[in-house]
């Protein structure tokens, strides 16, 4: 099946109206550039840059390398300036934020605690004040009328040894608004199978997470991720479609990841920047949509790609020709893949999704 035949779709001031959910962010890749000037300067630590607008587009060139390991050298600047309690609450509220200008009434934002205990904050410390900051900045973003939920997934660095004690406080804070755990990191030589004992505790205590796999390494992490780990989704995942041969015919995991609905976290614009896409309109997205596969779209790190997910989406409708159904069903897909209780999910999509968008389109 052929991707679409792209034409004149949405508008990207159209789509930012409309409701977006979003399940793979960042939290040290979506900071205002302008904060990370402001707590920088007031730690002594130096810049690229000395403007919000340089300091951008420092980020997202500094980020455009065609590397994943490259990319992920950025996040020295931003993690370098959330090291105390107060900074973690500013850019986790200005991150609801934020997203809720941007249209997105769910999102699940990740981070590494473990990333954030130079300043001499405990790793429960870490967690409650991201927590504290999201709930601030959810309720400034209601009192704006633009009502947000946002989800936080606890971050093990794939590269270090603290999976279980973070797989063990994703569950402690899961009633206070943690909803799911996550590896992240450098994917070659340091597959998903190393953290297993976390996996399993996870799985023990039926509590939900994803895997970063099937970004810059093939399909060996996918099918670890999946069939040895025990993955609810795939962080990124574009790589499945290595899977897939001639005539789009399905080998045997992409066949399994398609028939089980495994969601798939894709990233167009950091799929480029890392090399794991040339361009957008080369994105495997499209095939993958076409194919039914349960794509969901997501922005990765915003800062680094200088994205939202209005930009997100409006790249597809220019690449791929989609209207308002395709981008129903990308949201529909991320609230039915989301980590919160399924009636939760029910109640978002039917009172507040479907309608919006029959209105739209």
């Amino acid at each position: 099946m052929a991707a679409s035949t792209p034409s004149k779709g949405p508008s990207l001031d159209e789509i930012r109206r409309a409701p977006k959910a979003l399940l793979h962010d960042h939290l040290d890749g979506g900071l205002r550039p302008a904060t990370i000037l402001e707590l920088a300067a007031a730690i002594g630590h130096d810049l690229p840059a000395a403007t919000p607008e340089g300091l951008g587009e420092w980020f997202v060139a500094a980020a455009d390398s065609g590397s994943l390991e490259r990319y992920l050298t950025t996040f020295a600047h931003t993690v370098a300036v959330m090291q105390t309690a107060d900074a973690l609450h500013r850019v986790a509220r200005e991150c609801a934020l934020d997203l809720a200008a941007d249209g997105v009434v769910y999102a699940e934002v990740r981070f590494a605690p473990e990333q954030h205990l130079e300043g001499g904050l405990a790793l429960p410390e870490v967690v409650e004040a991201v927590l504290d900051g999201f709930r601030a900045g959810s309720a400034e973003a209601a009192a704006l009328g633009n009502p947000i939920r946002v989800g936080t997934l606890l971050t093990a660095m794939r590269h270090a040894a603290r999976s279980m004690e973070i797989a063990e406080l994703s569950v402690r804070y899961r009633d206070a608004g943690v909803v799911g755990f996550d590896i992240a990191g450098a994917e070659a030589g340091f597959p998903p199978t190393r953290h297993l004992d976390a996996f399993e505790y996870l799985q023990r205590e039926n509590s939900h997470f994803t895997i970063h796999a099937g970004e810059a390494f093939g399909l060996p992490s996918i099918w670890q991720a999946i069939q040895w780990c025990g993955a609810d989704r795939l962080g990124h995942g574009v790589r499945i479609v290595d899977d897939i041969g001639p005539d789009n015919a399905l080998g045997r995991l992409a066949a399994y990841v398609r028939d089980k609905r495994i969601p798939l976290e894709l990233c167009p614009s950091s799929n480029v920047q890392t090399g794991a896409a040339a361009s957008i309109r080369e994105h495997p997205i499209g095939l993958l949509r076409d194919l039914r596969f349960r794509v969901t779209v997501n922005t990765d790190n915003r800062l680094m790609s200088g994205t939202n997910m209005s930009r997100e989406m409006a790249l597809l409708v220019e690449a791929f020709g989609y209207g308002w159904a395709e981008l129903q069903w990308f949201t529909v897909n991320a609230m039915k893949s989301a980590f919160i209780p399924f009636d939760e999910r029910l109640a978002l999509i039917n009172d507040v999704i479907k309608p919006a968008y029959a209105k739209l389109a």
